[in-house]
């Protein structure tokens, strides 16, 4: 089925929101990350549900034990229900590298939800996150030296971040 360019435009402002989504809770950007979310939207993580703004405060604190995050987010069906309302289900593999000790910590899983258009502006209004599995290993050094790389924990928080050497 041709998508007209609303259309196009609509589903690239939905994916638009996961990533803030993604960035903010990787970079410790709250604001970031509830610019995902509409004011009043719910969030279903297992560990907390409720309102999605409170859940992106605390993940603000409960993703303190890792130095850094990478929320990767691979397919994301969007089902476009009318010019107001839209659905989505997301595969996500997030790695989490542990900062007292060099493990790392694997989550796989999907995201469900469902999205809402206010004027311009496409964000979520209802998540459920489904667990798929997890996984722990240590982490082996490469056998190059990587010492001179910007570590993962470079950018965490993002606020006033240098950019550049």
């Amino acid at each position: 089925m041709p998508y007209t360019a609303e259309q196009l435009s609509d589903m690239q402002c939905i994916r638009d929101a996961a990533l803030r989504y993604c960035r903010g809770v990787d970079r410790l950007d709250v604001e970031l990350m509830k610019s995902a979310y509409w004011e009043g939207a719910t969030d279903d993580h297992g560990v907390f549900v409720g309102d999605a703004w409170e859940f992106c405060e605390m993940c603000m604190e409960a993703h303190l034990p890792w130095r850094s995050t990478n929320h990767c987010i691979l397919n994301h069906a969007i089902e476009l229900i009318d010019e107001h309302h839209a659905t989505g289900e997301i595969y996500n593999v997030t790695y989490l590298f542990q900062d007292a000790e060099p493990v790392l910590d694997t989550w796989v899983g999907r995201y469900l939800d469902k999205y809402e258009k206010r004027g311009d502006e496409w964000r979520i209004i209802e998540r459920v996150c489904v667990h798929e599995g997890t996984h722990s290993a240590p982490v082996n050094a490469m056998e190059f030296d990587t010492s001179n790389f910007r570590q993962g924990s470079f950018d965490r928080p993002s606020a006033g971040r240098p950019v550049g050497p």
